[in-house]
């Protein structure tokens, strides 16, 4: 027997809110989700990102609290380009929600940036700068 990584699952505290930040940056929620208690989303090779409602995680765990202070959990999505990471940040915060890093050119040879969701998961932006990528 070997277990496989197969799906993210993230705790929301507003499905909708959530479903809409995900549906804005790319991931593919069915129609409906928004309204729903679990939702997924396929990815690309197959795995899933699944979102639960905290109510959902308090009808199988009744004791279960959401963490306070900063968050340990962050998805990384790879821009086109520089220029995209640039664009997509500007239009996410200029939408009103949190950035939490502005673009740079990172010394590890991307460009990068950082934007929270709904319920404070960073989001990493990045793309290899040009001279890292040739």
């Amino acid at each position: 027997m070997t277990a496989r990584f197969d799906a993210i699952g993230l705790v929301v505290s507003d499905m909708a809110a959530s479903v809409a930040f995900y549906r804005r940056i790319g991931f593919a929620f069915p129609d409906g989700a928004e309204i729903q208690p679990h939702a997924e989303a396929e990815l690309p090779g197959g795995l899933r990102l699944m979102l639960d409602t905290e109510e959902t995680v308090r009808s199988f765990l009744p004791g279960w609290q959401p963490p306070v202070g900063g968050g340990r959990t962050s998805l990384a999505l790879r821009c086109d380009g520089p220029e995209e990471v640039d664009a997509l940040y500007d239009e996410l915060v200029g939408s009103g929600y949190e950035g939490e890093l502005k673009p740079f050119d990172a010394f590890w040879g991307q460009r990068y940036a950082v934007v929270d969701d709904p319920d404070g998961n960073g989001v990493d932006l990045f793309a290899p700068l040009a001279a890292a990528a040739e």
